[in-house]
């Protein structure tokens, strides 16, 4: 094996730990709060390709809350919608979590198999583009509820994160 496919095969298993860690830190950590609850959608879920991120299938929207101005009710709106596509959210990050297994033990096998590799890449983009299409689905819900100032704040705001991300 190559040293740039172990280092690819290393980096997945890393992540895919480090997810499992992660996930298994904040279930343990919610089940032994005693504070209050925290705000609607304030917590870390599941990013993009089943990895934990910013905010959860909801993105960067429970960080933007304060900036854009979020009413309470709009608050609890979003956790409602938030809620309504938990379950959704939860199968799709079970189908990552096995997709980059089953993607990282071909990578991984004692013999090359390019075509397994593929295949198993691909069943990864398709769990990805699923993630894709449901974080497309809360984000117009969530959209609807907000006022033509908010969601002319939000892009804005979105605008200049983008172009942070490109200056580094």
């Amino acid at each position: 094996m190559t040293v740039t496919v172990k280092h690819v095969a290393l980096g997945v298993a890393a992540s895919i730990l480090a997810l499992g860690v992660a996930a298994g830190v904040y279930v343990h950590a919610q089940d032994q709060n005693t504070n209050e609850p925290h705000r609607p959608f304030m917590g870390r879920g599941m990013g993009p390709g089943g990895r934990g991120g910013p905010g959860g299938p909801m993105g960067m929207l429970p960080r933007l809350g304060r900036q854009i101005g979020l009413t309470d009710a709009q608050r609890d709106q979003i956790k409602t919608i938030a809620d309504s596509h938990k379950e959704d959210w939860k199968n799709l990050a079970d189908r990552a979590r096995a997709a980059h297994g089953a993607l990282l033990d071909a990578v991984t096998a004692d013999t090359l198999d390019e075509a397994l590799i593929r295949q198993r890449s691909a069943e990864v983009a398709t769990v990805d583009a699923d993630m894709a299409v449901a974080r497309a689905r809360a984000h117009a819900e969530v959209f609807q509820i907000l006022t033509a100032e908010q969601k002319t704040k939000l892009q804005s705001l979105r605008t200049e994160m983008k172009g942070r991300g490109a200056r580094q």
